[in-house]
């Protein structure tokens, strides 16, 4: 398990497949809060997502890895209130 404290402000988020999937704002309710002004398009557009920590495989020096790739981690996002975003 990865120590949620390793996780800060401003770390990249990528897939395994060093996919960029975000940027870290802060850890909160067991999940890491991505930031609004990196948070995709259309209708994902404009408001935080959360990751799960379940899905962090490592922390690498700035970066914040994750067990799936890039494009599956997306349909594991969250929306604030804890809606899936797929």
């Amino acid at each position: 398990m990865i120590d949620q404290n390793q996780i800060r402000e401003h770390q990249e988020v990528i897939g395994a497949d060093g996919a960029h999937v975000g940027t870290v704002d802060r850890v909160e309710g067991g999940r890491i809060k991505l930031t609004k002004t990196d948070s995709g398009e259309g209708a994902h557009e404009g408001h935080h997502h959360f990751i799960p920590l379940s899905l962090v495989a490592d922390i690498e020096a700035n970066r914040v890895r994750l067990s799936a790739k890039g494009a599956d981690a997306v349909s594991f996002e969250e929306e604030e209130g804890g809606k899936a975003t797929h």
